[in-house]
């Protein structure tokens, strides 16, 4: 099985203790997604696709909200369900954004986007008023919460309806910056240096991303809207690039091997210098990726219940005891404290 990407307990317990200050109790959501309590307090854990998923269903049919009941208007479930209906026969993703737009104006009684063109490049704006139940500390947090929320889903949405990664050129966030180690976290979901502190929030496309033809179909949008949003979650924006490369490399090598440098830079078509200084520029390497993916790979199988004999040999580590000093190094606990 294929490791998905594992994502920080920080977005959860950010949820959580926003519900937990409009006095809404998410324990039912947790339990649901079995996410202990004792995960959110530990900066250091990450919860699995499946489990975010599982959080975010219960969530959406505690509240019958599809913005999880923290914007100033409701948003009734299935709406996004007839929003994508509208577009998916549009021509190219120009038309289906605008479409989008247009159509979400109708269904939702505020603006939530809007798209400015320009003769290079097409800025799309979020505007996102929380409800005025919380306090102002809280409606600043639930106003961020739904800013990202709403960016993700409209850049991965993209992508998935061409079909190919969309490279966006600047994205602006309208609150502080948050720190060196939340930036690295939204860098790598929107790949691209994501801007903190600007007057709104915007995903700005090259016009030639806007031109390419949408290539899903309604067969096709019936599977993604039945996944969702495990896809939100869990792709990676159709990504090209030699980090995103170099992890399918890596996680298709665990039933016979993960494949070395030189196996990679071949897949690759480029040399190994070459490879090695593109990561560089990309701000890693092929040693943190295999990290990363090693550490992904374990946290799911401790999740589903599975011994750590069963995942040491699987990742291909010499020994138990090998595997356990690695996961203490990847997540600051052994495999029994963080299970």
């Amino acid at each position: 099985m294929t490791p998905q990407p594992t994502i920080p307990a920080y977005f959860i317990r950010k949820a959580v203790d926003l519900a937990a200050s409009g006095g809404a109790d998410l324990t039912y959501p947790l339990s649901m997604a079995d996410i202990a309590t004792s995960i959110l307090d530990d900066p250091t854990k990450r919860l699995t696709t499946e489990q975010v998923t599982s959080f975010t269903k219960a969530v959406w049919a505690m509240t019958g909200d599809e913005l999880f009941g923290l914007a100033a208007v409701p948003v009734r479930r299935g709406t996004f369900r007839v929003v994508c209906q509208t577009l998916i026969h549009t021509e190219n993703l120009s038309a289906a954004l605008t479409r989008m737009s247009e159509t979400m104006r109708v269904l939702i009684p505020v603006q939530p986007m809007m798209l400015n063109r320009t003769e290079d490049s097409t800025v799309l704006t979020v505007h996102v008023h929380a409800t005025n139940d919380l306090s102002a500390e809280a409606n600043e947090l639930a106003e961020r919460l739904l800013t990202d929320f709403l960016l993700i889903l409209l850049h991965r949405f993209a992508a998935w309806l061409i079909g190919n990664r969309v490279k966006l050129l600047s994205v602006q966030l309208p609150y502080e910056f948050p720190g060196s180690e939340a930036a690295k976290m939204y860098d790598a979901i929107f790949g691209t240096r994501v801007e903190f502190g600007t007057d709104r929030a915007t995903l700005e496309f090259d016009n030639a991303v806007m031109r390419a033809p949408i290539v899903q179909t309604e067969d096709t949008l019936a599977e993604y809207l039945a996944e969702s949003p495990n896809l939100l979650f869990s792709s990676r924006d159709y990504d090209s690039t030699a980090s995103s490369q170099v992890r399918r490399a890596l996680e298709t090598g665990f039933k016979g091997g993960a494949p070395g440098t030189e196996a990679i830079a071949e897949m690759l078509n480029i040399s190994p210098p070459h490879l090695r200084r593109v990561l560089r520029q990309e701000g890693t390497s092929i040693n943190q990726i295999r990290e990363e993916v090693l550490r992904d790979a374990a946290i799911s199988g401790l999740s589903r219940g599975d011994s750590v004999d069963d995942i040491s040999t699987r990742l291909g580590f010499s020994e138990p005891s090998a595997f356990r000093r690695a996961f203490k190094r990847w997540t600051g606990q052994t495999p029994s404290a963080y299970r």
